[in-house]
């Protein structure tokens, strides 16, 4: 029976050995698995971190450039007719001027009121601010407002007369013209 045990040992000390074999080489298999799983899972790791961090620049840019925009967009309603307005200056000083003139000197008042709207035609063809003159044109409704119809001599919906000049800026009506219409002879 000693040899016996000795075979049944040796078999059992094999069977041990062939397990401990097996089990450092699927160790030995696994452990470069594992690494490269765990070196795969920090680069993206690595990876969202970074684009995290883009993400949140962007939108730290994104929020400055429309708070920069709100503000250049306030400044430009605040001074858009600044240019315009200091335009003006000179045809109220002149106006200014016509007031201060003497009694008994209407001509000179006169010739300072004309010089004035000189000016103001001036600044206004500089600014694209055009007059809408209606007298003998068809009546059109998107440059006139129709005060009245009278009958006249002129063809029926001719513009017979202007009470107030209508103004165009930059192509877009500004005020219309207030006008007189003929409705033809009666």
């Amino acid at each position: 029976m000693g040899k016996k045990k000795s075979k049944e040992q040796q078999n059992v000390d094999e069977n041990t050995a062939k397990d401990m074999n097996a089990e450092a080489f699927e160790a030995e298999a696994l452990e470069p698995e594992e690494t490269v799983e765990e070196d795969a899972l920090q680069q993206a790791l690595d990876e969202v971190a970074e684009l995290k961090d883009k993400l949140l620049r962007q939108h730290a840019d994104m929020e400055n450039m429309r708070k920069r925009t709100e503000r250049q967009v306030a400044d430009a309603h605040k001074f858009a007719v600044e240019k315009f307005a200091a335009a003006l200056l000179d045809v109220v000083d002149n106006l200014e001027r016509a007031v201060e003139t003497e009694e008994g000197n209407e001509q000179a008042v006169r010739e300072g009121v004309a010089l004035t709207l000189d000016s103001w035609h001036k600044v206004a063809s500089k600014f694209a601010l055009e007059r809408v003159d209606a007298v003998g044109q068809m009546f059109d409704p998107h440059l006139h407002e129709a005060l009245s119809k009278m009958p006249s001599d002129e063809p029926e919906d001719t513009v017979i007369a202007q009470h107030v000049a209508g103004y165009t800026l930059n192509g877009r009506l500004l005020r219309p013209a207030k006008v007189l219409v003929s409705s033809g002879q009666q």
